[in-house]
């Protein structure tokens, strides 16, 4: 928090716009096209998926009372929206066990259907519960879930602690999401009758690993006694657990292992998006504290007023000056920063040779190393040309910097 040292710690008269040149960015990365050809059909299907489980949720939640209804209201906008990433994900696990069927055809299936909504519906649950442990006000530049409830407290003068109301209705509606996104993967079971044994335990580790990620993610804001290398260790680690696996590589395996794919062929696909989902994370602390608010829908800084320790940050405090690191120190955690504050943070992170900046974009560019090698084996596991294809142009979308270093890598 704010206290009467910061104002010393502060480097006054140095603070500047900062622009990360080497960081590619919607506007000017070229980006392949998203969703890959067949995607849009899917999402399509996953966004009429949602919607039509919600609004018969909504109904028997309303018809056990009207004034519940806003706790599926909530999931209703948070779900019409997004690129449905892990669906697409889920879609491309199938159709690597699958031999490469049609894409649209896969799209429309069912089992890869009811897999995408409760991927989603999982996604629902992890944001609306993250939004309040972050104690984020927006998600996709509109109010957070809690903040919605908070709004309709005091909308209504209800009498009470607005904030703690707002913090009881999201943790429900949080739960209700993740209630029936097992719903919905029961759904998908039951429509894959050859589905792996696997898929279920998949899914299960999938909430246990999220949860434990999530606490170690809370745990690193406030127990500073780790070493700085240790706690590097630890924000790996995090990005693995809390993001990469749950984001990238399970909805690959699901639906993999749903359409009856084997150890071998999960195997080759873990080694593949294993990486890329640690590279999305990397890339995503990189724009936390550098992205634009209009292409984020997060109000940049948000990471610094968290407090979060990660990856950027802990490199960050080992690479800068004592004052620097100091100053960065002080900035962590304050939830009124200033834009003069983010600047200046943005500036220590991405000074020094090689700055915070340059070892997390070294980090993104090995991790890249890893899944073209990977990406490179899958047509010996079975997976078809046109579904690595499509895996490759995923993940140059997700992470822009893949391609940049894809390309340089042909020339």
């Amino acid at each position: 928090m704010r206290n009467d040292r910061r104002a010393a710690l502060l480097c006054s008269g140095l603070l500047r716009t900062h622009r990360i040149k080497s960081m590619p960015t919607p506007a000017d990365a070229a980006r392949p096209p998203f969703p890959p050809p067949g995607g849009a059909e899917l999402v399509e299907h996953v966004n009429a998926g949602c919607r039509g489980l919600l609004e018969r949720k909504r109904a028997e939640v309303a018809a056990i009372d009207a004034e519940a209804a806003p706790l599926v209201d909530a999931l209703l906008e948070l779900t019409s929206g997004g690129k449905k990433m892990r669906p697409l994900l889920g879609w491309l696990g199938w159709r690597a066990a699958a031999a490469d069927p049609e894409p649209a055809a896969a799209a429309a299936h069912p089992a890869v259907v009811s897999l995408g909504v409760a991927l989603e519906l999982f996604q629902a649950a992890a944001l609306v519960h993250d939004d309040i442990i972050d104690r984020s006000a927006t998600r996709r530049g509109a109010p957070s879930t809690h903040k919605r409830f908070e709004q309709l407290h005091s909308a209504q003068r209800f009498a009470g602690d607005p904030e703690h109301f707002g913090t009881a209705g999201g943790i429900l509606s949080g739960d209700l999401a993740l209630a029936w996104a097992s719903e919905a993967f029961e759904q998908a079971i039951a429509a894959a009758p050859g589905a792996a044994a696997e898929t279920t335990v998949i899914f299960r580790r999938m909430h246990t690993e999220v949860i434990a990620g999530q606490y170690l993610d809370v745990l690193a804001e406030v127990d500073l006694r780790t070493a700085d290398e240790q706690a590097l260790a630890r924000a790996r680690r995090i990005a693995v657990y809390k993001s990469a696996k749950y984001s990238v590589e399970y909805p690959v395996l699901l639906g993999a292992a749903l359409h009856g794919g084997q150890a071998g062929l999960l195997t080759a696909l873990s080694e593949t998006t294993l990486p890329l989902g640690e590279a999305f994370q990397l890339h995503d602390d990189l724009l936390g504290v550098f992205g634009d608010p209009a292409a984020t829908g997060k109000p940049v800084g948000d990471d610094l007023r968290e407090g979060k320790r990660t990856a950027l940050v802990l490199t960050g405090l080992q690479a800068a000056s004592a004052q620097d690191a100091a100053c960065l120190r002080a900035v962590l955690g304050d939830p009124r920063l200033t834009e003069e504050d983010i600047v200046e943070a943005q500036r220590i992170l991405s000074s020094g040779t090689p700055s915070a900046v340059a070892q997390v974009e070294q980090m993104i560019r090995e991790l890249g190393l890893g899944f073209n090698q990977s990406l490179g084996r899958l047509p010996g596991a079975g997976v078809s040309a046109p579904v690595a294809d499509d895996l490759k142009s995923l993940a140059h979308s997700l992470v822009p910097q893949f391609r940049a270093d894809f390309d340089t890598l042909k020339q």
